[in-house]
């Protein structure tokens, strides 16, 4: 297992981020357990969650992930040895469970989400505390197209970037980061760190896979030049590039299967896309999932690759994928297919 550093905190997390947002949902706690083992045994050492969690949403089941992930380490007592990143939600209209709808980027809500997280982690700090997605009404979870709304009331980036340094200072978060974040969100986050002297961002976790690129569009630069690793989420898209879901095939317990709303990789010109992907992979004898895997393993903006899995099986396979180097010759295919379907799923 290869290891980057998180920004410059001198934290060295692994290139396979064990995603756990199943956890609660598709997995039980036994499982769950079962998963941390492994990942931990093959050398994982960073562990993405969220309030949140698990997905979909739900409120008979919301803090369900963190329990299980606390659970673990109170039977392991392993928490010097896992890096544990968690989240706090941004606006939550849609999550009515959730501080009743009316959850915001200030002081107050971010105080009450970190102590939850604590108390389910059972343990007094987070080693990464990230921002689920923006307050202001931007373009995240597939939207493209800025169009600028005035919003009435917003908790400024500053004033929130304030809390989170706070909660460093305090010994509650040793490092803190973005996620759903566009490039001037990013470049804020930063440009209030240097001007009050407050804690910089340490990565942003954002949606990156073959079918999915758009991070390339100016966050990738600023990722590397400012040390705001990428850690990127989907990056299977919803396991689609694994090519289990090609001619209508709906496999007993996936995620599709069971949720048609989470289609976000499932349109024409994804499916297009996807069958070239695979079939790209298995003219070189490589499994599809390990191909797409690889491919942003490789990346140079990439500080972690978050995987998820709903079996022990599943896990192997994408842990396995840090072994797979692609040769340029198979690179150059990649980019050849993504010239024919530029970011079908964004």
């Amino acid at each position: 297992m290869e290891y980057r550093t998180l920004g410059d905190t001198g934290l060295r997390v692994s290139q396979i981020c064990l995603g756990t947002m199943t956890f609660g949902e598709q997995n039980s706690e036994a499982e769950a357990h079962d998963q941390l083992d492994l990942a931990v045994e093959r050398g994982v050492n960073f562990i993405d969650t969220a309030e949140l969690y698990p997905v979909p949403p739900r409120g008979e089941t919301q803090g369900l992930t963190e329990q299980y992930i606390g659970s673990w380490l109170k039977r392991r007592g392993r928490r010097d040895e896992v890096v544990i990143a968690t989240k706090v939600c941004g606006p939550t209209d849609w999550v009515p469970h959730i501080r009743d709808g009316q959850a915001r980027l200030d002081r107050r809500n971010i105080a009450t989400a970190l102590e939850g997280s604590l108390r389910r982690l059972g343990t007094d700090y987070v080693d990464l505390y990230q921002v689920h997605w923006p307050e202001r009404k931007t373009n995240y979870f597939g939207r493209l197209g800025y169009e600028h709304q005035e919003e009435e009331s917003v908790t400024p980036i500053e004033e929130t970037l304030e809390v989170l340094g706070d909660l460093v200072r305090e010994g509650k978060v040793r490092a803190i980061g973005i996620s759903n974040e566009t490039a001037w969100g990013t470049m804020r986050y930063l440009a209030a760190a240097e001007r009050a002297g407050l804690p910089r961002i340490v990565s942003i976790q954002n949606p990156y896979s073959l079918l999915n690129r758009t991070f390339e569009i100016g966050l990738a630069e600023i990722a590397i030049r400012e040390r705001v690793g990428l850690l990127a989420y989907s990056p299977l898209g919803f396991g689609v590039l694994s090519g289990k879901y090609l001619e209508g095939q709906r496999p007993a317990g996936a995620r599709l299967t069971r949720w048609e709303r989470f289609d976000r990789y499932s349109n024409p010109q994804g499916v297009a896309a996807t069958r070239q992907y695979v079939e790209l992979a298995r003219r070189h004898a490589l499994d599809p999932a390990q191909m797409a895997l690889a491919f942003v393993n490789s990346r140079p903006f990439l500080t972690s690759n978050i995987v998820g899995a709903t079996t022990l099986e599943q896990l192997e396979s994408n842990l396995a994928s840090t072994e797979l180097e692609l040769k340029e010759d198979l690179l150059e295919e990649i980019e050849a297919i993504h010239t024919r379907h530029p970011n079908p799923c964004p």
